[in-house]
């Protein structure tokens, strides 16, 4: 059985303010970096391959919750938001026709400005998931986190999301076939690894 456990990084200081991150490579903030130094990956989670985005806070979050270096995989890189990386989505939703909208309202093929689509994500990560096997963990965003798990539940990006992402905990997709575990699974404090 191929496992994929999905694990948002770390806060940001452009979290915190409420911007769109994408592919802007933000660090993890001194916050996030204390509370991630605290926790770890449970069993078996820990003896799993450590797949990481690129991008500084997903990577970093990665080292600091598995104790070592993340295999780095481009298909995992956030959604590109195009002319609107920076901004933040309750100041875009106050533009008239600036399209910005809910992520309940999008549907595949909704496309920030130069940017992508929920479905160019999930086209640049199929390859990806098909190349895996055995158990998996992946520190990486909430878009690449969004179309694995809609892919699993058959969530098409209209309506309410049937799962809903926190932090600091393991989401797992099951790949063959591909469906989610109803309950996502807790980082543990590092204290009870001891």
């Amino acid at each position: 059985m191929t496992r994929l456990a999905l694990l948002r990084h770390g806060h940001t200081e452009w979290n915190r303010a409420g911007r769109i991150q994408g592919r802007s490579d933000i660090p993890l903030d001194d916050q996030a970096r204390q509370d991630l130094s605290e926790l770890c990956l449970p069993a078996p989670w820990d003896k799993a391959t450590l797949w990481s985005s690129p991008l500084l806070r997903a990577a970093e979050t990665a080292r600091l919750v598995a104790g070592g270096a993340p295999r780095c995989d481009d298909a995992l890189i956030e959604m590109d938001w195009g002319e609107w990386e920076g901004q933040r989505g309750r100041d875009l939703l106050e533009i008239p026709g600036s399209g910005f909208r809910h992520i309940e309202d999008w549907g595949w093929d909704y496309r920030p400005p130069g940017g992508e689509s929920p479905a160019d994500l999930r086209a640049r990560l199929q390859s990806w998931l098909d190349t895996l096997s055995g158990d998996n963990v992946a520190v990486c965003h909430i878009g690449i986190m969004r179309v694995i798990l809609a892919m699993a539940c058959g969530w098409d990006f209209a309506g309410q999301a049937p799962f809903k992402i926190k932090r600091n905990r393991l989401f797992v997709v099951e790949l063959d076939p591909m469906r989610a575990w109803d309950d996502p699974v807790r980082l543990i404090p590092r204290e009870a690894r001891a």
